[in-house]
C-alpha cells in the first residue's frame, strides 16, 4: 500500500465505536486495551504512518554533526510523515520550520509534557531553523471547565515553562490563539475548513451530536500553523517552506486531516515525528494525567516529592523478596524506573549496565529508585533554576509578532 492509500485508509478507518476499539487513543483520551500496554505497532498500521528507521537516525547525525538526541537513539521518538523527504530537502540547501503546541490546562508542566519541547529545542539547535510554538488557550477553553481569562493566564505561565527548556529568541515565535489568530491565520483556517466534511471530523475524531460546535471547528486551528502563510511577519514570499511538526502520537489525527487538505491549497503536507507516550508511575497503561497528581512528576515538585513518589508509587519489575529477586531478576518490561531512566539518563553505557545488572538480579529495586530519584532531581532543579529566570517582559519578547531576521542563520 502507498502513502496516500495509507493514510486515506486510516482516515476511512476512524469512525468504529470505542467500544470495538482494542484501545483508545486520541487528542483528549488514552488507554490501553484492558489495562494493559499501548500497542505501538497496531498504532502505527491504524494511522498509518511508519515506523522511525534507524538509517533515519544515522542521517540525522550525519547530516547535523551531532550525535542524535537521547530521545532518537533510544526511540522515544519512534514513528514520522515524511521525515524522509525533511531530510532530502535539508540536504539539499532548503531549510524548513519548525511547529509544535501545548494546551495549557494546568499550572504546573509534568516530565509528559517536556518531552517534546526537550527534543524540539535540539532539532532547532542542530538544524538551526526557525519555530513557531502554539498555546491553544482556546481548545481548553471548549473541552475544559474553565473560563477564557484563566486559558490565557495558564497559556503565559506555560509559556514560561515552554521557554524555560531553552528555545532560542532569535528564531522562535510563541502565540496563543485568542491573541494571534485572525488576518491570514484565519484565512487558511476557513480555507481547511471548506475542505474537511462533518462526516470527515466525526470519524477522525469521533465527536457526536451533544458535542458543541465549538467542538467542530476547533481542528482547523491546530492545522492552520503546518503552513507557512499563517506566519507573513516571519514567512512572507516562502509559501514553498516545509514544516516539521515534533509531537506525541495522541495528535496524530489533527496532522492526517492536515496532510489531506494541505495539497488541495496548495502547500506541501507537513512532515511529522512522533513520540510513545510517557508512562504513569503506576504502569505503562497509557499516558501521564495531569488530573491524578500522584501519577507524575511535576517540575514544580521538591527533592522530596520526587523521592516520595518514585519510592511510593513507581511501580515495580522486581520480585517480591531479595531472595526471589536474586534468583529470577527483574521484569523489565514492566518496571517504570528503567523506563523512565530510558528516557532522561543520558549515559547510554550506564543506562546497558543498569539494566543487564538489575535484569539478572546483581540489582536490587531500591538502587534503581534511588539513581533515578538523582536523575530527576537534578533535570527538575535545572528547570526549576531556568523558569525562574524567565521574566514577564522575556514572555512579551517570545510571544511579540515581530520579524526574526536571523531565524535561518
Amino acid at each position: 500500500m502507498d502513502r496516500k492509500a495509507a493514510e486515506i485508509g486510516a482516515l476511512a478507518n476512524e469512525n468504529e465505536t470505542q467500544q470495538e476499539q482494542e484501545q483508545v487513543v486520541n487528542p483528549w483520551e488514552v488507554s490501553a486495551k484492558d489495562g494493559g500496554k499501548i500497542d505501538y505497532d497496531k498504532l502505527i498500521d491504524k494511522f498509518g504512518c511508519q515506523r522511525l528507521d534507524p538509517s533515519l537516525v544515522d542521517r540525522v547525525e550525519r547530516l547535523t554533526s551531532r550525535r542524535a538526541h537521547v530521545f532518537l537513539r533510544r526511540g522515544v521518538f519512534f514513528a514520522h510523515r515524511d521525515f524522509n523527504d525533511i531530510l532530502d530537502a535539508f540536504e539539499r540547501g532548503e531549510k524548513f520550520y519548525l511547529y509544535t503546541g501545548r494546551g495549557p490546562s494546568s499550572e504546573a508542566l509534568h516530565l509528559g509534557h517536556l518531552i517534546p519541547f526537550m527534543f524540539t529545542q535540539y532539532l532547532q539547535e542542530v538544524f538551526k531553523v526557525p519555530l513557531v510554538i502554539q498555546l491553544t488557550d482556546d481548545e481548553k477553553f471548549l473541552w475544559k471547565n474553565l473560563t477564557v481569562e484563566e486559558c490565557r493566564r495558564l497559556a503565559r505561565e506555560n509559556a514560561k515553562d515552554i521557554i524555560a527548556c531553552g528555545f532560542d529568541i532569535r528564531r522562535t515565535f510563541i502565540f496563543s490563539d485568542f491573541d494571534y489568530v485572525g488576518g491570514a491565520f484565519y484565512r487558511n483556517m476557513v480555507e481547511i475548513s471548506k475542505r474537511v466534511t462533518c462526516n470527515q471530523v466525526v470519524g477522525i475524531f469521533g465527536f457526536i451530536g451533544e458535542d458543541h460546535i465549538g467542538k467542530y471547528s476547533f481542528p482547523p486551528v491546530q492545522a492552520a500553523p503546518s503552513f507557512p502563510s499563517s506566519f507573513p511577519h516571519l514567512f512572507s514570499g516562502k509559501d514553498n517552506l516545509r514544516c516539521l511538526i515534533p509531537c506525541a502520537i495522541d495528535q496524530d489525527p489533527y496532522f492526517r486531516m492536515t496532510r489531506d487538505v494541505a495539497p488541495r491549497i496548495g502547500y506541501h503536507k507537513p512532515a511529522l515525528i512522533e513520540s510513545l507516550f510517557f508512562p504513569a508511575l503506576q504502569g505503562e497503561t497509557g499516558k501521564m494525567s495531569a488530573s491524578d497528581p500522584n501519577s507524575a512528576i511535576y517540575v514544580t515538585d521538591s527533592e522530596k516529592d520526587i523521592k516520595n513518589k518514585i519510592n511510593k508509587y513507581a511501580f515495580s519489575g522486581g520480585q517480591d523478596s531479595i531472595e526471589k529477586h536474586r534468583q529470577l531478576g527483574a521484569n523489565l518490561e514492566v518496571d517504570i524506573p528503567i523506563k523512565y531512566l530510558s528516557f532522561f539518563l543520558e549515559d547510554d553505557t550506564e543506562l546497558e549496565h543498569t539494566k543487564k545488572e538489575y535484569g539478572a538480579g546483581r540489582m536490587l529495586t531500591g538502587e534503581v529508585k534511588q539513581r533515578l530519584i538523582e536523575v530527576l532531581t537534578k533535570l527538575v532543579e535545572r528547570h526549576r533554576r531556568a523558569r525562574a529566570a524567565v521574566t514577564d517582559e522575556m514572555v512579551d519578547a517570545f510571544m511579540a509578532v515581530r520579524p526574526l531576521p536571523n531565524m535561518f542563520n
